[in-house]
């Protein structure tokens, strides 16, 4: 990954306090983020959230005896393979290393695995229309105007694509219709006949997507030992007919959901703002 990658993937994994602490990261320039540059200095904090230790769906510790983890492989139901499509570096001490590079923090954080922690976010387009039913236009790029289903998050307050951890053995497909539904659908609440109902009418519109985006992402939990990666696909309601036509209502993790304009001054958790600007590219649609 080159400098200017290194600098756009890595900035909100760098700074002031880890999420839900008061655990300061250790600075880290950003001349200094790569594995490759000596760092003498560099003395990052030891931190793994009380929320994650010892739960079913969470790695143990690293040095628990019986915890032999399979690196960069599929480890019984668990992928510990990187979506970046190469190997990462599994230190002396047996700690897989963040593949951008350093984070001011080792451990896990309040992620549960060490490693990649694996999730899909299901960008949810539509064009957005007028009070009369025609696609509105920006008057300076003359470009069609793009939305797309934003929840905002319980954690930090932040707009975010909605989307969540891929479950061991659970295909990216399923999650990413899960995720939908949980997050901007509030299935959890809904009864079995409604639940059902939901599930047959959007079926459907969730097999087929484009993939936005596949890789690390520059997400605020991540550590050095412990990182965040996303499948970012695309669902777009060309006629507004699918999941344009149904209420949101936030659920899960999410406090607020609602369908936002997509452009350049969007300010979105992680780097979600980056799979927006693709997004827009391949809809051709206004930024």
């Amino acid at each position: 990954m080159n400098t200017r990658h290194v600098r756009m993937f890595h900035q909100k994994c760098r700074q002031g306090l880890y999420p839900s602490s008061n655990v300061k990261r250790f600075t880290v320039p950003e001349e200094k983020i790569p594995w490759t540059v000596d760092y003498p200095d560099y003395k990052p904090v030891a931190y793994t959230a009380t929320v994650v230790k010892g739960k079913p769906w969470a790695d143990p510790e690293i040095d628990e005896p019986t915890f032999e983890p399979k690196w960069n492989t599929v480890d019984g139901k668990v992928n510990r393979k990187s979506f970046m499509g190469r190997d990462y570096v599994v230190n002396a001490g047996g700690l897989p290393l963040n593949p951008v590079g350093r984070t001011g923090i080792v451990g896990r954080g309040l992620l549960g695995r060490w490693g990649p922690n694996h999730a899909a976010d299901p960008i949810v387009t539509r064009w957005k229309h007028d009070n009369v039913g025609t696609v509105e236009v920006d008057e300076h790029t003359r470009k069609p105007i793009l939305q797309f289903v934003a929840i905002q998050r319980r954690d930090s307050g932040e707009w975010a694509i909605p989307g969540g951890m891929i479950d061991p053995n659970e295909m990216v497909s399923t999650t990413l219709m899960r995720e939908f539904m949980e997050e901007a659908l509030n299935f959890s609440e809904m009864d079995d006949t409604e639940r059902k109902t939901l599930q047959n009418s959007i079926k459907e519109f969730f097999i087929k997507g484009d993939e936005i985006y596949k890789g690390y992402v520059d997400d605020p939990r991540n550590t050095d030992n412990a990182w965040m990666e996303t499948v970012a696909i695309n669902f777009h309601d060309e006629n507004n007919d699918v999941v344009g036509k149904l209420a949101l209502k936030a659920g899960d993790d999410a406090s607020n959901v609602r369908w936002m304009d997509i452009n350049q001054h969007i300010n979105l958790y992680a780097n979600h703002s980056e799979f927006m600007k693709k997004t827009v590219l391949q809809r051709n649609a206004h930024w």
